[in-house]
């Protein structure tokens, strides 16, 4: 594989908690993950993408680390890690790991230090502030997860930052020691062989110094991505505690380290910055001196169809540049594809095509766990909810559980991912889903999916080529992709209606191996539902 696998890469996500049980406590685990990954490479996937292992104490599911550099018991061992490396190489897959870098858990050496005194060596590693003289938190910051983002700490009588939960203060990056700190402990996983890093908020690194307000959203500005009506957080205009300019340093400090290390990779998560994440992304991915690509939300919406799309690509090509996206339709955060795009089309047929859309499209492609097999989105419910996100917002936003379900490997009790009762519950509509049911129907959507993979592993436009829209074709999406050895007409109809297109182009061949059933028959494009066409043209 060359050093630039990852241009026009496919990553599958994994979340360890629920991808495969080996020690029988109802929890997935690293050995459950190797287990697993001779199934991960037949998918014909360049990379996995594993969500947070290391230790914590569980407050956000990993997503506050009280140590950087080992492996939380839950999931197992370092020894563990470094043989799910080895075999993850033997098949030909890369391996990048979440790295948390903006904030840690309250439980880290770090802050029980930097609590104690406002004097110790650590006590400007987080975001401390006094309060104001009647003893309100310091400014208007909202947390991501409900309330203002200032906690009060009575030993230091001052208030700490936290964007996400109280239990997960913010670091703070003014200080060279913790930029230091961070970029020493990416070396160390470097060092055990992964292949790259998943950066979560890459962009929520920085706060103004200043600590200024953060004005009012305007009413005809959009809501941060992701974030329910029903929270405060979508009432300001977030321009003081995240994106922030200083962030561009450390950005390039953090690809000098990437660089000693050829042929790994980098990917941000640009979250919760609307009004300027396509800009953002340009301006994190310029260069060649920061990161490599950045995840974008723009499909994790609910807004779907060719002309939604189209949309997406226009503002994409319009305000992003050059920039390297990496494209997904869903994660560990939200609502599944299969049911947030899917649920007025055909479950059978229907996401495979939205798979095929996604891994057409300039960039790379992140599949979640279980989106080759068509899930929906699982039910929970509420007495079984670990999601304090979902708790708290209960009922009008039901969290994030609904799709963190484990994946479902046979229709044997719990899905044949434990022999006990798992940490979440299988939904009943997962088990006829399931791999083993899915290898042995030939139609099936996993079968479907691996097929495109593996047949898209031959189309160099595919991987690297440039877009350009083919505009007034309605209710289908219609591009090509070219490079210097390939041009490449794509049509896509996510629709249950067939779509007839008018195309007088000359066609070189009609590709059938990728298993869609397009045709060009005269002079116009038959697309019947939830079908595709590709062709090379002259």
């Amino acid at each position: 594989m060359s050093q630039n696998w990852w241009k026009g890469g496919i990553i599958y996500q994994i979340y360890p908690r629920s991808f495969m049980d080996s020690r029988s406590d109802g929890i997935g685990d690293l050995k459950g993950i190797t287990m697993k990954l001779e199934y991960v490479a037949s998918l014909g996937v360049d990379a996995i993408w594993l969500s947070p292992f290391f230790t914590s104490p569980m407050d956000d599911f990993g997503y506050d680390v009280s140590d950087y550099r080992d492996v939380d018991d839950m999931f197992g061992s370092l020894d563990d890690f470094k043989a799910l490396v080895d075999e993850a190489h033997r098949l030909d897959l890369r391996v990048i790991i979440d790295q948390v870098i903006s904030h840690s858990s309250d439980q880290h050496e770090w802050f029980k230090e930097s609590r104690a005194s406002r004097d110790n060596p650590k006590a400007d590693w987080y975001v401390w502030a006094d309060p104001k003289e009647d003893g309100t938190p310091p400014n208007n910051w909202l947390s991501l997860f409900g309330g203002s983002a200032w906690q009060w700490d009575t030993r230091r009588e001052q208030y700490y930052l936290h964007n996400f939960l109280t239990s997960q203060p913010d670091l703070n990056f003014h200080n060279p020691e913790v930029r230091q700190a961070n970029l020493d402990n990416m070396r160390f996983w470097l060092d055990l062989g992964v292949d790259g890093f998943r950066l979560d908020t890459v962009n929520l690194y920085y706060h103004d110094a200043e600590l200024r307000n953060n004005p009012p959203l305007p009413a005809d500005e959009p809501t941060p991505g992701g974030i329910h009506r029903s929270n405060p957080f979508s009432r300001q205009r977030h321009i003081y505690n995240l994106s922030r300019p200083e962030n561009l340093e450390f950005l390039k400090d953090m690809r000098k380290l990437m660089d000693e290390y050829p042929g790994t990779t980098t990917v941000g998560e640009i979250g919760v910055d609307p009004y300027s994440a396509l800009e953002r992304m340009a301006e994190y991915t310029s260069g060649g001196d920061k990161l490599h690509m950045a995840y974008t939300f723009d499909l994790l919406e609910n807004e779907n169809g060719a002309e939604f799309v189209r949309d997406v690509l226009k503002k994409f090509k319009e305000k992003a540049g050059d920039a390297w996206p990496c494209w997904a339709l869903s994660n560990h955060d939200v609502q599944r594809s299969a049911t947030r795009w899917g649920k007025n089309e055909d479950p059978t047929l229907f996401p495979a095509i939205s798979l095929a859309m996604l891994m057409s499209l300039r960039g790379s492609a992140c599949l979640y766990q279980g989106e080759e097999l068509g899930l929906p989105q699982a039910e929970v419910p509420f007495e079984r909810l670990q999601d304090p996100y979902g708790i708290t917002f209960w009922p009008e936003y039901k969290g994030r559980d609904g799709c963190r379900t484990p994946m479902p490997w046979s229709d044997a009790d719990h899905g044949g991912f434990a022999i006990v009762e798992p940490w979440l519950p299988v939904d009943e509509r997962h088990l006829p889903l399931s791999v083993s049911e899915q290898e042995d129907r030939k139609s099936s959507t996993l079968r479907s999916v691996r097929q495109f993979i593996n047949w898209r592993k031959h189309q160099p436009a595919l991987i690297d080529g440039d877009l350009n829209l083919i505009e007034g074709t309605g209710e289908a999406l219609v591009f090509t992709r070219s490079c210097d050895q390939q041009k490449l007409l794509v049509a896509i109809n996510l629709t249950g209606e067939s779509i007839f297109v008018p195309y007088t182009g000359e066609i070189q061949k009609v590709h059938t191996e990728h298993g869609f059933t397009g045709r060009f028959v005269d002079n116009q494009i038959e697309l019947p539902p939830y079908q595709a066409l590709y062709a090379d043209l002259p």
